[in-house]
């Protein structure tokens, strides 16, 4: 059952107004002034005009794979309001609750989003919150353990049954049942390791006694490269019954049948992400809304690998219920690989962020950390999906970790980790050009958010 309790930032309030209520028994106090105003200035008829953006930070650097070197937040998540006409984002509420809420998925029918945890030290959790779109004040709900260690990425299946997530440290996809009715979620159901669950505990390089993930040379690519490291999972959008799960330790794709019924999952294949002998680190996965191309982002190499994807085979697997023949036939097939970064950068002191394509299917956008920039590619639909460079955006920050479009796609905001920014940007859907429209502070932003039901 979900845990309806008000949230630290919740009570923290109620005890603020606690304090000051002797004010409201002076002379004229807070009560007059209340009178004068319109509505009595009653808050409950005030409602945010535009999209409401969560945005996750962390709050305990000494548990990341990573060493962050902005300023450690003292609250998990903020709340703002991005206004559509200018772009500027007013602060509504922060959140103190979980450490380390990075990833977030809000629920596309139900007013709630699921937040997971980053921790080397301990298993990850994935929260459940609901969101008050009056406000933008946030409730913690409840919590299922994630099977496994720093929790970074969350997929719902396409009927809203089950959760699927990755734990990139234990290198786990693990499953969870969802409510259709309510969104809570239940224990784990499903477990899968690439290199089998005998294996889980087998590891070259110990937490904590690790190469910080956020440097590049070549011998820290070595020793990430010692063991998996699942990053994302993403499903085809055709049935939904195929997991993409980029690994960047094993530089592959793996290919793995979901149960759509059981929430299980079981091995397909692995797709290679670029030539042999060379790191590349798969990141993440995005799939084109209209044509049949996906692009894979290479952490390490900084280059997009872009993909065909075989309609037909997904169909036999769909229909064969997770074999594909003549193996080893996979559902992507090669197509392009396009560097990110300035051929003048070294790509040792890059490493890429997020990848996503652009609401209206014209154009593919990368964050590179250590580059600080943004980049713009335009998809070429009578190429099969390739893509052209358009050119390269400052972020006005250090490490763009991540960012996020609103719905519309005019606004593009960025999470500049190590400078403790989101940054705002407008953007062209008809020449993919990025303007730049305003910064406010924010402390060691990892994850920026949507809410789809107020954009």
């Amino acid at each position: 059952a979900l845990e309806r309790k008000k949230s630290p930032a919740v009570v923290l309030l109620v005890q603020a107004r606690a304090e000051v209520a002797p004010l409201s028994r002076m002379a004229g106090g807070w009560e007059a002034l209340a009178d004068a105003r319109p509505n009595g200035g009653d808050a409950e008829t005030v409602t945010p005009v535009g999209a409401l953006i969560v945005v996750s930070c962390y709050t305990r650097h000494d548990e990341l794979a990573h060493e962050p070197r902005g300023r450690q937040a003292a609250f998990s998540l903020y709340t703002y309001q991005l206004d559509a006409a200018d772009g500027s984002l007013t602060l509504l509420s922060v959140t103190k609750c979980d450490d380390n809420l990075a990833f977030t998925r809000f629920h596309p029918e139900l007013n709630i989003f699921y937040s997971c945890t980053e921790s080397l030290k301990e298993n990850g959790k994935v929260v459940t919150f609901e969101l008050d779109r009056r406000d933008g004040k946030i409730t913690r709900l409840g919590h299922q353990d994630a099977g496994g260690t720093s929790t970074c990425y969350l997929t719902l299946a396409m009927d809203r049954r089950f959760l699927l997530l990755v734990n990139y440290w234990s290198s786990s996809v693990t499953t969870l049942p969802v409510d259709p009715d309510s969104g809570a979620l239940g224990a784990l159901c499903a477990s899968y390791h690439p290199k089998g669950e005998a294996a889980r505990q087998t590891v070259h390089v110990q937490a904590g006694k690790h190469s910080k993930h956020s440097n590049n040379d070549g011998a820290t690519q070595r020793e990430r490269q010692l063991d998996p490291h699942t990053h994302a999972i993403v499903l085809d959008p055709l049935y939904g019954c195929i997991a993409y799960v980029p690994d960047l330790g094993m530089d592959v794709i793996h290919e793995l049948y979901f149960d759509r019924q059981s929430g299980s999952l079981s091995k397909i294949g692995d797709i290679p992400v670029g030539v042999a002998g060379k790191c590349h680190g798969p990141r993440y996965i995005e799939f084109h809304p209209r044509l049949p191309v996906c692009y894979v982002i290479n952490e390490i190499s900084s280059i997009v690998a872009v993909f065909r994807v075989e309609k037909e085979a997904i169909a036999q697997i769909e229909r064969n219920g997770g074999a594909v023949e003549p193996a080893p036939y996979h559902s992507l097939s090669p197509l392009q690989s396009i560097s990110t970064i300035p051929a003048a950068f070294d790509p040792a002191l890059n490493t890429c962020g997020r990848i996503t394509v652009h609401p209206s299917g014209r154009f593919v956008v990368v964050s590179n950390r250590g580059h600080n920039s943004l980049t713009v590619f335009r998809i070429k639909e009578k190429s099969s999906g390739r893509l052209e460079l358009l050119g390269w955006t400052h972020t006005r920050g250090e490490t763009p970790r991540h960012f996020q479009f609103t719905g519309t796609g005019d606004w593009l905001i960025v999470a500049n980790q190590d400078s403790d920014s989101l940054v705002t940007f407008s953007f062209s859907p008809s020449s993919g050009r990025l303007k730049h429209s305003g910064l406010v502070m924010c402390p060691s932003p990892n994850f920026v958010a949507c809410c789809p039901h107020t954009d």
